[in-house]
């Protein structure tokens, strides 16, 4: 094949191109160096696979249209594609390479929490802007109060002015006002004192209450193991009992507090204290029919009713024999707690009589 000698010139996007005779086939193997290459004409059993030429025609046109884009053509010629060689890469990844990424990572990180830093700076200031404003909003609002205070006592002024009130009667209301403002600014104080009382008094008390249990705590150091855990025992249930009243002293306050919130929306709206008065009648109708059933299934005959009275009886004298019996323990316990309380205060008198023997004591030595 005369392809071996090819020159140097510009290739064509077929292969094929136009197909020539055996007959006529130059001598010479050499091409005529042209833009547009004329394809090499050979017999249809010799040609080469993958040619998209198809076979040739007995006039030498190609049977279908060859487009460019459907044969590409490289700077390698016609094998193909090649894909683009990738650029030296690091073969042996030791320990500089680990220390570089590492120090890239931290240099990000460092960069991040710069960025970090400068955005808690940013709210910090606007924190700060934020309560300054907020300052002055609470001054102006103060002087906006103060503002509207002036503003009502200037309506005022103006509405006298403008109904022509006769000036005795506004000194009438200014001296009925200054009464009344001088009255309750003396009540005011008259309460304040009496809280300032109150407190020293509570005080006064607590510090009592403060002392009597460091007492009470030496003397049940000095008892018995028995009394003592009965002492513990009945301590926990007090301040168990404490912790229940304290709540349902909270929840009366707010059944107090809805009591008189209900009271209040019941006042202003007519329908309400209708349905309020009707409900209580209601209710009265209800206990009324209630003690009607129960009158009813109480009657009996003269017989049965001599049974009841009868076992009422027996049942009554069961009861003030079981109340004397218990009568009986109650006064046999009241007479033990009185010696152990009599006890108690014998062991307190020894025992404050022996620390002052000892302040005695001390101070002789």
């Amino acid at each position: 094949m005369a392809s071996s000698n090819r020159p140097p010139t510009a290739r064509s996007s077929s292969r094929a191109g136009i197909g020539l005779t055996s007959s006529s086939r130059p001598a010479s193997s050499s091409r005529t160096p042209s833009a547009g290459r004329i394809g090499t004409a050979m017999p249809p059993s010799t040609a080469r696979p993958g040619s998209r030429g198809g076979s040739l025609t007995p006039g030498g046109v190609l049977s279908s249209q060859v487009k460019v884009a459907d044969r590409p053509v490289t700077q390698q010629g016609l094998s193909g594609i090649k894909t683009a060689m990738k650029g030296p890469q690091r073969q042996i990844m030791d320990k500089t390479y680990y220390l570089g990424v590492l120090r890239s990572k931290t240099n990000e990180l460092t960069t991040e929490i710069n960025k970090l830093q400068e955005e808690v700076e940013m709210y910090k200031q606007e924190k700060s802007v934020y309560l300054s404003y907020e300052k002055r909003a609470e001054a102006l609002a103060g002087e906006i109060k103060d503002f509207q205070g002036q503003l009502a006592d200037y309506n005022m002024v103006l509405d006298i002015l403008n109904t022509s009130t006769d000036m005795a009667e506004v000194i009438r209301d200014y001296n009925m006002l200054k009464v009344q403002n001088d009255r309750d600014i003396q009540s005011m104080d008259k309460i304040f004192t009496e809280r300032q009382v109150t407190e020293k008094l509570i005080q006064a008390v607590e510090e009592d209450i403060k002392r009597e249990k460091v007492v009470a705590d030496d003397i049940m150091k000095d008892t018995s193991q028995e009394n003592q855990a009965k002492y513990m025992e009945m301590k926990a249930a007090n301040e168990k009992l404490s912790q229940e009243l304290i709540v349902q002293q909270q929840e009366l306050d707010a059944l107090n507090v809805e009591e008189e919130s209900l009271g209040a929306e019941i006042a202003h709206s007519g329908v309400k204290q209708k349905a309020v008065q009707m409900y209580e009648k209601l209710h009265e109708l209800k206990e009324h029919r209630d003690k009607m059933i129960a009158e009813d299934k109480n009657v009996e005959s003269p017989q049965e009713e001599r049974e009841r009275l009868l076992n009422q009886v027996k049942d009554d004298s069961q009861k003030i024999a079981s109340m004397e019996r218990q009568l009986a323990e109650v006064k046999g316990k009241i007479d033990h707690f009185k010696k152990v309380i009599q006890r108690l205060d014998m062991d307190l008198e020894n025992h404050r009589e022996m620390q002052k023997e000892k302040k005695i004591g001390n101070t002789r030595n």
